[in-house]
């Protein structure tokens, strides 16, 4: 399913009903009084999260969505009728943003989650609500209130408890092929993954974490270079970072050098990021018979790394090794969850740091985004370009409508 991870929306709720002045006219009654009713109240605008969708897609082709405004009011002390909330589907994940101040409004991470984003307006008054012992017979009722006006960022970062990056070409699309249905393209070729796929790794009744495949980096990505970090902001949810790395390139590169670029690049994008848990893979094991030659060049790369964390060996092409690798990553997330549940402190710590991260990813990203946009610009201008401009005109292409692939599979 093609997917959209952006998109900018104009809402406008429901301005409310006006009041009226009316007065009782009936007979034998001369003197009825003023029954002038309320006017009705402008329709909410809302967003909820869905289980049913997981592309803000339809935001790109319809831009603006307005909640009806409330009826007058009607005489004989009759209020006009509330309008109608309207209710916006987006999928789990999504980040409600407001354009005007950069301010987060809403961050949707549960099924069924509903977030007030505009407020319709209150109905008017109608002249009942001026009568007095002095003035019995108001003629004054009030105009509705205006409903609120906004233009609001949708951001999606897909859901995922693990997220798995590299080089291109490492192996990461054939591991999430291992260990879930997902079905991302496998080719013997770099660049092979062009957008992120999501697949369910289940390991057993009632246990199981989504995984998502991250489309391989390359030096430079800061700075723009092939898809730059375009998504590198849906591993900003991830509580764990799964780092392949090919013990045995074809191109005939060092494996150790590889590693570094994949750390120097989550650092020079963001800190935070680069500060999540990581796990080593040494893949494409199969390559090498020789068990003494493979222990020694595994040896050699954690040494070189200087890693002192967790660290696999795996074939994803054969699936040896793969298994232990879901285990260690289901017990480190469950882990991490009790903690949460029996820790407060804990909890508030994970909350902050995902917070830190979501802001630091977001406006990193749009700083490379106003770059590249400089960059064309001068471009057209035929001006010189910056001279720390490296951008190489994919990453941020405002006309690009690439999305993702989600795969939600058992």
């Amino acid at each position: 399913m093609r997917f959209i991870d952006e998109a900018i929306v104009t809402v406008k709720a429901g301005d409310g009903g006006n009041g009226i002045a009316s007065f009782r006219r009936e007979k034998y009654v001369p003197r009825g009084g003023p029954d002038g009713g309320d006017g009705g109240t402008g329709g909410d605008i809302y967003v909820i999260a869905e289980d049913n969708t997981n592309t803000l897609v339809d935001y790109r082709y319809t831009r603006r969505y307005d909640a009806m405004r409330g009826e007058n009011g009607h005489s004989r002390n009759c209020s006009g009728k509330g309008s109608d909330d309207v209710f916006l589907p987006v999928p789990v994940g999504t980040t409600v943003i407001d354009t005007e101040t950069d301010e987060v409004l809403g961050d949707m991470t549960e099924i069924g989650q509903t977030f007030l984003i505009a407020k319709g307006g209150d109905g008017g008054l109608g002249n009942t609500h001026f009568k007095s012992s002095t003035n019995q017979a108001p003629r004054k009722a009030t105009s509705g209130f205006e409903g609120e006006l906004k233009v609001l960022k949708f951001e999606l970062k897909v859901v995922a408890d693990v997220g798995l990056i590299g080089l291109p070409n490492a192996g990461k699309s054939t591991f999430i092929r291992q260990v879930s249905a997902a079905t991302p393209k496998v080719a013997d070729y770099p660049f092979t993954t062009l957008v992120p796929n999501l697949g369910v790794v289940d390991i057993g009744r009632h246990r199981s974490f989504v995984m998502a495949d991250i489309p391989g980096l390359i030096e430079g990505a800061s700075e723009g270079a092939g898809l730059g970090i375009r998504f590198l902001k849906h591993v900003a949810r991830t509580r764990r970072l799964l780092h392949i790395v090919d013990i045995q390139p074809l191109d005939g590169s060092d494996p150790v050098e590889n590693a570094r670029i994949i750390f120097n690049e989550l650092e020079r994008f963001s800190p935070e990021l680069a500060n999540l848990p990581q796990i080593l893979i040494l893949n494409k094991i199969d390559q090498i018979v020789d068990a003494d030659e493979l222990n020694e060049l595994c040896e050699h790369i954690v040494a070189q790394l200087g890693w002192t964390g967790a660290v696999f060996r795996t074939s994803t092409l054969t699936g040896e090794g793969v298994d232990p690798v879901k285990y260690h990553l289901m017990n480190e997330i469950e882990l991490e969850r009790e903690r949460e549940l029996e820790f407060p402190e804990f909890a508030e710590a994970q909350r902050a740091r995902f917070e830190r991260l979501e802001i630091e990813v977001r406006r990193n990203t749009e700083a490379q985004r106003e770059a590249y946009r400089a960059a064309r610009k001068a471009q057209r201008e035929g001006t010189d370009l910056p001279d720390d401009d490296s951008f190489d005109g994919e990453a941020f292409d405002d006309d690009d409508d690439d999305g993702v692939e989600v795969v939600y599979a058992p």
